[in-house]
């Protein structure tokens, strides 16, 4: 684009095709809830700008998607993926899609996602939502894309978009990047602002990129980052540095000792020698590895975060409904409960394979001034951070460890729901608040998955430098083919 050889409008004509032939047709992936119908106009200006002044940036004229979770002040409704508020749209833009705007990106469309974030049913299926459907997995339409960020993470993989934002709680940037094969970031709680997003928790909620490459999250995370008063988590995260670029080589990591989380994952050991392949990468770049190291209490974490999030949820999701304007069509609901009544209204089209058991006990739960409450989040405190993340850093000496993300991805199962039992090792991060980061490792029979580098607080910096010399070492990612 800079050489004059591409331009944005090309490169938005470009990617609407393979949209259109691989999303809506041929393997029908489904990723794309909407697609911006003001994208080309966008394109257009943005051209024109760069013709008369020049590039605002590396984002200029580039075509991004955004998770249905995101306000767009534009045509494109907000939705959660719910048909409850499909006819809802936003009174203005988001923190992050301000901020993508300013820096001349263009917003293609809104992708799919798990309806509420996945936080609705115990019983959910990833990827599928009332308002879109399912989403399928581009190395395998019979294949689960994860949650609750799929359509962003599939979106990517199948090269619908250069990159997209996903939101996480708990593993719905990083899932989603484990089993499409692309690298998924998630932030430090507060490093993104959450303001215009469709909230879960206050204490666990972050935006991320997903994108094809560790240099394109780090680039994405330098745009959106930033101090909001409208969301004080922001107001804690350390002042940019200079230094905080995209990461550049040489690549090694020779100054890095890196542990080895071993309790986080097991099971499947062709997965198992894709970390120890992994792990081999990183000594011949030069870390120093501690393996094995064993993460404190995460199996005592699902109980106070689960109280922590149904808390957080309802007291989230009313604020945000309760400012909510219907737009062109009727006024959506204003409250959970107004919410849950709408859905057992229209229990055929809202609740067809599962249910709104999580709705239904966050509606029960009190106030964030709560005992109950504040002895969980007290909880998830000292046991992801001061007994779990710090001290397993603080005692070996560590600026980072690994684990496997998850294993490969599972059968869509419209009757059953998504397994019961799923490993995963991004939990005792996202209820710390701390950054993680998964980067493809490799294949099992076929399907990606990936290697996640987690740290402490606002340790960004450190993960990308690590998983951008994992990535160009190991050369992992391969795309899915498309017929």
């Amino acid at each position: 684009m800079h050489e004059g050889d591409l331009n944005a409008v090309g490169l938005c004509e470009f990617y609407l095709e393979r949209i259109e032939m691989y999303d809506r047709q041929g393997p029908m992936l489904n990723s794309i809830l909407e697609l911006n119908p003001e994208a080309l106009e966008q394109a257009e200006k943005l051209d024109h700008e760069r013709t008369r002044s020049g590039s605002r940036g590396p984002l200029h004229g580039i075509p991004i998607l955004l998770k249905d979770n995101i306000d767009t002040a534009d045509r494109m409704a907000t939705s959660a993926g719910s048909l409850a508020f499909k006819g809802t749209f936003a009174k203005r833009d988001a923190f992050l899609v301000q901020r993508l705007r300013d820096a001349g990106a263009i917003l293609l469309g809104k992708t799919n996602l798990s309806e509420w974030a996945n936080f609705r049913s115990t019983h959910s299926i990833s990827g599928w939502s009332s308002r879109g459907g399912q989403t399928r997995n581009p190395y395998d339409p019979l294949r689960n894309p994860c949650g609750s960020s799929s359509g962003s993470a599939v979106a990517v993989a199948a090269g619908f978009c250069a990159a997209a934002i996903g939101t996480e709680t708990d593993g719905s940037i990083l899932g989603p990047a484990n089993m499409n094969g692309v690298v998924g970031l998630k932030p430090h709680v507060g490093s993104i602002s959450r303001r215009g997003l469709i909230p879960i928790s206050h204490t666990q909620d972050t935006p991320g990129p997903l994108t094809r490459n560790v240099a394109d999250a780090a680039l994405l995370l330098e745009v959106l980052r930033g101090e909001d008063v409208e969301d004080p988590a922001t107001s804690q995260a350390p002042k940019k540095n200079p230094q905080d670029s995209a990461p550049q080589p040489p690549d090694h990591l020779k100054d890095l000792t890196i542990g080895v989380a071993r309790n986080l994952y097991s099971g499947d050991s062709r997965v198992e020698r894709l970390l120890e392949e992994g792990i081999q990468i990183l000594q011949d770049l030069g870390a120093e590895v501690k393996d094995p190291l064993y993460l404190e209490n995460t199996m005592l974490l699902k109980m106070p975060e689960l109280e922590v999030l149904l808390h957080e949820f309802k007291h989230g999701l009313n604020r945000y409904l309760s400012e909510l304007d219907g737009g062109l069509e009727d006024q959506p609901p204003e409250s959970l409960e107004e919410l849950i009544v709408f859905n057992e209204a229209h229990h055929e089209q809202m609740m067809p394979y599962f249910g709104q058991e999580l709705f239904e006990k966050a509606q029960k739960r009190g106030s964030l001034q709560s005992e109950v409450y504040q002895d969980s989040l007290k909880e998830c405190r000292r046991l992801s951070r001061q007994q779990g993340i710090n001290a397993l850093m603080q005692q070996h000496g560590l600026d980072a460890f690994i684990a496997p993300t998850s294993g490969p991805a599972w059968l869509t199962d419209s009757i059953h729901g998504d397994p019961i039992s799923i490993e995963t090792s991004f939990t005792p991060s996202a209820v710390a608040g701390y950054p993680g980061i998964s980067v493809p490792a490799g294949f099992v029979s076929g399907l990606p998955v990936g290697i996640s580098f987690y740290g402490s607080a606002w340790s960004e910096t450190i993960l990308l430098r690590c998983a951008h010399a994992f990535e160009n070492a190991s050369k992992a990612r391969k795309p899915p083919v498309l017929a």
